[in-house]
């Protein structure tokens, strides 16, 4: 069973790169799943409108997650609430819309997989306890017998937390993704316990930026200069940016993880 999860996707220009790519990406490694974080997919980089999200799944995408950008934009409030294979993190404040985690069928319809979405709190917007909230999720997945594969992404700033929940859900789930900072990591593995993890995935989008946006543009805002204005998107060739998890049948846990980076600036 191969899942192929993307980092967050910036922009029109990372658009332009998943409408290239990705197709040809899953055909080419014969992909089961695919998990796309598009919280700054708007054409301002803020959100993901309704029309976006659709175009995403039309292309093969079969969750989208997301995190602290995920109610940048007005209507997904509403859309969220009626569409389950959008995410938004699952330690928001209770009662805000939307779900936080779901199972899904795989292609072929024979393997049920749990997409759990978290965010967490350290220099991130306010949320509720990011641990709290994991250990109450992982009560109700147990791979093999609720599930038969369990996919975690964490959208978070320090690598501490991410590697934490990733010794969290060692054994429990299939992998554990980090997204949010834009920039891949270079600790791809398996841990001790069959866990496929990155801390980070990077992004889907222009690298030659300040992650994903205009580089003149952010470098006056760290300036303060006062023609600066908010921040928006890079428009140059897009970068896909990813991992190929494969995971066994049997067990539900990872036996390959695979650093995927196509098209862009970026060297595989």
């Amino acid at each position: 069973m191969k899942f192929l999860i993307l980092g967050d996707l910036v922009g029109s220009s990372g658009r332009k790169a998943l409408n290239k790519y990705l197709k040809e990406i899953i055909d080419a490694h014969r992909i089961n799943f695919t998990v796309l974080n598009g919280e700054n997919a708007a054409d301002d980089g803020h959100g993901i409108p309704k029309d976006i999200a659709n175009e995403f799944f039309t292309l093969g995408v079969d969750v989208i997650t997301s995190g602290n950008h995920i109610w940048d934009k007005e209507e997904t409030t509403t859309y969220i609430d009626k569409e389950n294979r959008l995410l938004r993190p699952a330690n928001l404040v209770n009662g805000s819309p939307g779900k936080g985690f779901g199972v899904f069928l795989s292609k072929d319809k024979k393997y049920k997989i749990g997409v759990i979405n978290l965010m967490g709190n350290v220099f991130m917007r306010k949320t509720e306890d990011v641990f709290k909230a994991a250990r109450e999720i992982r009560k109700k997945f147990t791979l093999k017998k609720d599930v038969d594969f369990l996919i975690v992404d964490i959208h978070g700033e320090t690598a501490s937390e991410k590697m934490a929940m990733g010794h969290f859900f060692d054994g429990k789930t299939t992998c554990v993704i980090g997204t949010h900072t834009h920039v891949p990591t270079s600790d791809t593995r398996i841990l001790n316990n069959g866990t496929a993890y990155q801390t980070d995935i990077g992004m889907c989008g222009d690298y030659n930026s300040v992650i994903g946006f205009n580089k003149e543009n952010s470098l006056k805002r760290f300036f303060k200069e006062k023609d600066s204005i908010k921040h928006f998107p890079a428009d140059g060739e897009g970068t896909l940016s990813g991992v190929i998890v494969e995971a066994d049948k049997e067990t539900g846990l990872a036996k390959t993880i695979s650093r995927l980076i196509v098209g862009g600036s970026l060297v595989q």
